[in-house]
């Protein structure tokens, strides 16, 4: 299973599966990143941290901490 931070720019995905537990989890959910949502990987930075990503409609920036914890597929 692949996580997010391994997914190249221009690809879009599918969440399967949030791993971690508490604050982090929630946090990660709280900004719309929920099972079967689909995310489209719009850029990273040059030493690559952190990730800008759209998700539902709106563009989001996480960190590659974070982006481990949220394993994908490809659509």
């Amino acid at each position: 299973m692949s996580t997010l931070k391994d997914i190249k720019v221009g690809k879009t995905v599918t969440v399967t599966k949030l791993n971690g537990e508490g604050a982090l989890k929630r946090r990660i959910m709280d900004m719309g990143i929920t099972k079967g949502t689909s995310i489209y990987v719009r850029k990273v930075a040059p030493l690559g941290d952190p990730i800008e990503l759209t998700v539902r409609g709106y563009e989001l920036s996480i960190r590659k901490a974070d982006a481990e914890i949220i394993e994908v597929t490809n659509e």
